[in-house]
């Protein structure tokens, strides 16, 4: 009796984790068939996307960026041929969107903004006394 409960103790802790695993949400999968249009007008808008961040990275400030960095110029050039076609369009679509170092000194100036306002209130809330003027 006592061999079957030990062995039986392993056996339900496996089928109780089992079943516990069964109840957990998933999600189905549908699946369809891609018509050869529909992959073929997409390999255009890939290329063009690769072409545009090769473009960008063959630009002769873009390569002294790369090498001060440590990374071959060549090397980031073969890495672009291996981007997924869906990676490639993200990429060349935001590449307009990065900041181009102008960023820094809005950000700087709001920070320290919100930091004087905060100290101005707690000032006048009498929790801190950093401005004299303030009382």
């Amino acid at each position: 009796m006592k061999l079957i409960r030990q062995r039986s103790k392993s056996t339900s802790v496996f089928l109780v984790i089992l079943m516990v695993m069964l109840t957990f949400p998933y999600q189905s999968v549908l699946a369809a068939m891609i018509e050869t249009e529909t992959s073929l007008e997409t390999l255009p808008q890939a290329e063009a996307a690769r072409n545009t961040i090769k473009a960008l990275l063959a630009r002769e400030d873009a390569q002294a960026v790369l090498r001060a960095q440590g990374i071959d110029p060549v090397e980031a050039m073969a890495r672009v041929d291996t981007l997924t076609d869906n990676e490639a369009r993200r990429i060349a679509d935001q590449i307009g969107e990065f900041p181009a170092g102008g960023g820094f000194f809005v950000t700087f100036i709001i920070v320290v903004g919100i930091i004087v306002i905060i100290l101005v209130i707690t000032d006048a809330l009498g929790y801190t006394n950093v401005f004299t003027f303030i009382r």
